[in-house]
């Protein structure tokens, strides 16, 4: 099978091809023909700044191969999507069926890694911060394949005022067309603020910025692996919180509403309150380009890799 992976720590020129063999399932776990690889900015960050090579990890969609011992629930041929921390970048991929869904009948491979993880991440960043009626909400990121969720929500949860972060005026168009009602950008001197929700995907830098844009009594939800340093000093004089927020301890930890979540997501979409963007759809082969798009901050929702 091809495989894309990396032996010294880089940008996206480190990224190779290579032929490599077909995984096997173990015990609880799935082996999937992959038609759809999500590219997330968490993988080019490791790729970049890595203190030692990883496994390409990510969000994969495909058909089930083969079953691993104590398997139940799955059977070969279904469609499933899900979360491969290793060898995601290539044709076969194991996932662990206790981050593995189906995927509904007439929904895509492409659809189903634009949706489900960021989806949950979106969604589960949102009841984090506990947004009330009519409060402001900033999202930054918000061309991202979360933030661009993560915008709808908002809009659907009745906020009052949603405005996106963006790195480049070029996308506004992008993000009011999926709800925001104003947008702002990085460099700008002035966020437009005081909101009483932010959500940011971005962390690192920006996040100073984002708590000094928070509102008196705001709260700031950080899911980015961004990382960044908040004085304690400017939480306290505006009497706001900073809340972390992780899918995967939803996921391991509280699979009820993880699952509960997971169908509601889809729901949604069904209603065609939730849309996914795709920036696009790139050969696996060409896995350096997806990811020099993320890097670059030029993509403007999910970016796939198909095998």
């Amino acid at each position: 099978m091809l495989r894309i992976r990396h032996e010294v720590d880089g940008g996206p020129e480190v990224l190779f091809a290579e032929e490599a063999d077909v995984p096997a399932a173990g015990a609880g776990e799935l082996l999937i023909r992959v038609e759809a690889v999500g590219v997330t900015l968490p993988t080019v960050r490791k790729v970049r700044e890595g203190s030692a090579p990883v496994p390409l990890g990510g969000e994969v969609a495909g058909a089930v191969v083969a079953t691993g011992p104590g398997v139940t629930g799955f059977t070969a041929g279904e469609r499933v999507t899900g979360l491969c921390f290793a060898d995601a970048y290539a044709e076969y991929a194991v996932l662990n069926t206790a981050m593995t869904s189906r995927i509904p009948a007439g929904a895509g491979a492409v659809e189903a890694v634009a949706l489900v993880r960021s989806g949950l991440v979106a969604r589960g960043a949102y009841e984090a911060a506990r947004v009330e009626p009519g409060e402001s909400v900033l999202v930054t990121a918000a061309a991202s394949a979360v933030g661009t969720l993560a915008l709808q929500y908002a809009k659907a949860g009745g906020a009052g005022r949603v405005v996106a972060a963006v790195s480049s005026a070029d996308k506004a168009a992008f993000v009011r067309g999926l709800g925001a009602d104003e947008v702002v950008l990085y460099g700008d001197a002035d966020w437009g603020g005081p909101y009483d929700v932010i959500l940011d995907g971005v962390g690192g830098d920006l996040l100073g910025p984002a708590v000094r844009a928070l509102a008196t009594g705001g709260r700031l939800v950080a899911f980015s692996s961004g990382g960044g340093t908040v004085q304690a000093y400017e939480l306290l004089v505006r009497g706001a919180s900073l809340i972390g927020f992780q899918m995967r301890a939803v996921a391991t930890g509280k699979p009820e509403l993880y699952e509960r979540w997971l169908r509601e997501l889809w729901q949604l979409r069904a209603a065609g309150t939730l849309r996914t963007a795709v920036h696009e759809e790139i050969p696996l082969a060409e896995a350096a380009r997806a990811h020099a798009l993320i890097e670059q901050r030029r993509n403007l929702g999910k970016v796939v890799l198909v095998p």
